[in-house]
């Protein structure tokens, strides 16, 4: 079984990332999805730090930045709309809390998607399996079997993990989701409204007492609004694939709250594409297990407290190609030097902001007030000083540069040294 045939679970973001570099280096790249196709829509992600030093290596940029969407920053309101805080765009060299670049999910994995075109007739590309999912891994000292849900059963060289928090190929490899996702006890409900509403191009947001969370931001496309709905609660079970008993759940958690909660819930009633789900964090000692490893959130999620999940899924990808494609690299050793350099920089993106869960979804009226003050005072000593250390975690990786991969647009004036990507 040859080294350079590779299953990656997930068509996401850190999925068709990998099989982009893997591709232009000659490897036979399979992708498989559990959706029926590109997931489209989603919440906005960001495109900072060394995130977003990749997509210009990949040559994709002036795509991305096409795509963005125009946010003019952050603003913390009251129940009448009033603003009670508010942090722009430029903030922090435009990588605030609303960074420079701002690209719904559905677009950007949509943009990687069509950078890997798959397989026509004799013309390489990426095989995609979609409607699909892994069932079962039997490793040995050659390859990988790998059983589907609906493709017939193959043999890969290694086996990636790329599909997110709840990773089937995590669960399959290396355990049971309990044992590596760490709960933030707090719930967030995403999704999409058609609302004839004028945000003044602000991601509006709303606190209420009891750990409640309510906001809405413009989305790329003329009465698209991306609206949030969170709460704190301790970890529960649901039926994850009960949506209407996830909105009943959503409706009593916010019955009586004030603002304009009444009209999102009432949107989220007609969306069609509800995403309900706890924040975690997914934690390991080791992201790989023989010839299987895992990529972006199924091995490392930061959370989306941090907005570093969408930098680590690109960096990562990145230098995993760099290391399995390197001249006479075993997967062994590839894994090895893979978790050597991520590591430090995972550590650093899942430090929390200051107050965690609790700065973001604050229980009682007072703890609000001080929030909306803390955020007056983010451009001002000492508070400055210290969100700049989190916002510059983004870039804080010397993000290597492998000449024996393809020199895309971004790569073409540099050479075989290390880039620093720090800002």
């Amino acid at each position: 079984m040859r080294r350079n045939d590779v299953l990656i679970s997930g068509a996401g973001i850190a999925g068709p990332a990998l099989a982009y570099w893997l591709r232009a280096a000659g490897f036979d790249v399979t992708v498989v999805e559990r959706a029926p196709g590109p997931r489209p829509g989603g919440q906005t992600v960001d495109l900072r730090g060394a995130g977003r030093e990749v997509i210009s290596r990949m040559g994709l940029m002036d795509r991305a930045r096409a795509l963005a969407v125009d946010q003019r920053g952050l603003a913390m309101v009251d129940a009448r709309d009033r603003v009670t805080a508010a942090m722009p765009t430029a903030a922090f060299g435009g990588e605030g809390i609303v960074s420079e670049i701002e690209i719904l999910r559905g677009d950007l994995a949509r943009l990687l998607y069509d950078a890997t075109p798959p397989t026509a007739g004799a013309s390489p590309g990426v095989e995609y399996l979609f409607d699909d999912t892994v069932t079962a891994l039997v490793q040995d000292d050659d390859g990988v079997t790998v059983t589907f849900e609906k493709t017939g059963r193959r043999r890969f060289g290694v086996v990636v993990g790329a599909d997110g928090p709840h990773s089937v190929v995590r669960s399959l490899a290396f355990g049971p989701e309990v044992d590596f996702v760490r709960p933030l006890n707090c719930w967030t409900a995403w999704f999409t409204a058609r609302e004839d509403w004028d945000l003044g191009g602000w991601f509006r947001m709303f606190n209420a007492p009891g750990g409640l969370v309510a906001s809405a931001r413009p989305g790329r496309l003329p009465g698209e609004i991306k609206a949030g709905l969170s709460f704190r609660a301790e970890p529960f079970t649901y039926d994850r694939h009960d949506v209407r008993a996830q909105q009943d759940l959503i409706a009593r958690r916010f019955e009586g709250v004030g603002w304009e909660v009444p009209r999102l819930v009432a949107a989220m009633r007609t969306c069609d594409d509800f995403f309900f789900d706890s924040l975690g964090q997914v934690r390991l000692d080791s992201w790989s297990r023989g010839r299987t490893v895992l990529l972006g959130d199924a091995g490392h999620c930061p959370s989306p407290l941090t907005g570093m999940g969408t930098s680590l899924a690109l960096v990562g990808a990145y230098v995993l190609a760099g290391e399995l494609t390197r001249p006479g690299a075993g997967h062994l050793d590839a894994f090895r030097n893979y978790d050597r350099i991520m590591r430090p920089y995972v550590t650093r993106a899942q430090q929390l902001p200051p107050g965690g869960a609790s700065a973001y979804a604050p229980d009682g009226a007072l703890a609000i007030r001080l929030r909306a003050a803390s955020m007056r005072s983010m451009n001002r000593w000492p508070v400055r000083q210290v969100l700049a250390a989190q916002f510059a975690k983004a870039g804080d990786i010397d993000l290597p540069v492998y000449a024996h991969l393809p020199a895309g647009p971004g790569l073409s004036s540099r050479s075989g040294t290390p880039s620093r990507t720090r800002r």
